[in-house]
């Protein structure tokens, strides 16, 4: 093992045994290097006459460049959008990113968290994840309605095991039964639990309401509590877009950060949808864990482990799209260009359960419970989803996304309101059509 490695993993053990338990065998050998990039930052702060390290083409003093590129650029100098960013992420970004991060869930003003490390987009930060915390044979807790790249990431590269449990209940709520059966199971089996939770859910839609999220958290702690290391990952891909007063508006990670020596809280979130920049890839992920001792120096390690992850993966997330990120962040037009766009998407959920609410469905499909995000499911009564799917394509230009044998997901978030109602009443056609057949 790498020495500087041991190191990181003598002051994580040192100020929580429990939090280096849990690690992986990846991560407990990360590290961030002291080597080109260390020298360089040296380098940078020091070498006021010549500085030969950084592996970047330079002319007169400045970072050489096209004007065929920074001409689409004219408000931002090639050195905030050519250059390598940090593997860590610009430093200015990560502390604006928990400075927002801590406005948006008041609950954890003055919780001890770590500095957000920079992912490129929350994809990459859930396979950041997964090399430091999962190891072959996990158990990793999902729902039984997931996003299908969970699979990808925690099964087919990490060589996971990854456990359902039923999303929802008999009366259209979270099925807290189900999770917490899961839970117990898998501390049982392995004296360890990994429990990845997504709210706003894709693809359902669905956010816990305020009495569930505190149950969800009780489940949690008290799990870490008799004895059992627990890894909660919360996934805030789609944070913010609450729709309903039920919902739960702060991310799970502020009530589980801060709760038990045992339980680990890692927030992964991003700019992606928060801040509608898809294609910018700019991603988070921070860490929440109570720590007797030196908790800078706890977080300090887990960030170079982290930042070693992304430096031996994909190097660094993009400086431009940084930038962008940051600029959007310090814009005093931020907040009211986000409730701009909440409004229309929230008026789009109004109008998708107004429309639904008509009887002459009720015979073909049944919607899911959903109150936020992106996304709501349908459940098929009569014909089989990918049958469906493939038909509305082909003979009315509708394209949905089939999960399973009976279920469909529209994403209501590229769907105007207008075309709400002939979307339905397409769907149902559909319906028609292929019951016809089978006749």
């Amino acid at each position: 093992m790498n020495p500087i490695a041991q190191e990181l993993n003598q002051i994580i053990r040192k100020e929580n045994p429990f939090l280096f338990e849990m690690m992986s065998n990846i991560g407990k050998n990360l590290y961030w290097p002291k080597g080109i990039l260390s020298q360089s930052a040296e380098a940078k702060e020091k070498a006021h006459r010549i500085n030969a390290t950084i592996g970047i083409a330079t002319e007169g003093g400045r970072t050489m460049h096209l004007h065929s590129v920074m001409g689409s650029l004219q408000e931002i100098e090639p050195e905030a959008a050519l250059t390598y960013a940090p593997s860590y992420g610009i430093p200015a970004l990560r502390k604006a990113w928990r400075d927002a991060m801590r406005t948006k869930n008041p609950s954890m003003a003055d919780a001890a968290i770590s500095l957000p490390v920079v992912t490129c987009g929350i994809t990459h930060g859930i396979s950041v994840f997964a090399d430091l915390w999962v190891d072959a044979g996990d158990i990793v807790l999902l729902p039984d309605m997931m996003w299908g790249n969970y699979a990808m990431i925690l099964s087919v590269r990490k060589g996971a095991e990854i456990r359902h449990y039923q999303l929802f209940d008999e009366k259209g709520g979270f099925n807290l039964k189900a999770f917490s059966g899961a839970v117990s199971a898998a501390a049982a089996a392995q004296g360890k639990v990994i429990a990845l939770l997504n709210f706003p859910q894709n693809p359902s839609g669905y956010t816990l309401t305020k009495a569930e999220a505190h149950q969800v958290a009780r489940i949690l702690t008290e799990t870490a509590q008799a004895g059992t290391n627990v890894v909660a990952v919360v996934d805030d891909a789609y944070f913010g877009l609450f729709y309903e007063e039920e919902t739960f508006k702060e991310s799970l990670f502020s009530k589980l950060c801060g709760q038990d020596p045992r339980l680990l809280a890692i927030k992964l979130d991003g700019a992606t949808k928060e801040n509608f920049v898809w294609g910018l890839r700019v991603g988070f992920i921070t860490y929440g864990i109570p720590v007797e001792g030196d908790s800078a120096a706890v977080y300090e390690a887990l960030e170079k482990k982290t930042a070693g992850a992304v430096r031996g993966s994909i190097s660094n997330a993009s400086h431009l799209s940084q930038t962008l990120v940051l600029r959007s962040l310090k814009d005093p037009k931020n907040e009211q260009e986000h409730q701009e766009k909440f409004e229309i998407l929230k008026a789009r959920a109004s109008r998708l359960k107004e429309v639904l609410r008509d009887p002459k469905y009720a015979d073909a499909f049944e919607a899911y419970p959903f109150n936020s995000g992106y996304f709501m499911c349908i459940r098929l009564k009569t014909v089989d989803a990918e049958a469906l799917r493939v038909h509305l394509l082909n003979t009315y230009g509708v394209g949905l996304i089939s999960l399973g044998k009976w279920n469909l997901r529209i994403a209501f978030s590229c769907l105007e309101e207008t075309d709400i109602t002939e979307l339905f009443d397409t769907i149902l056609k559909g319906i028609g059509d292929l019951e016809l057949k089978q006749a």
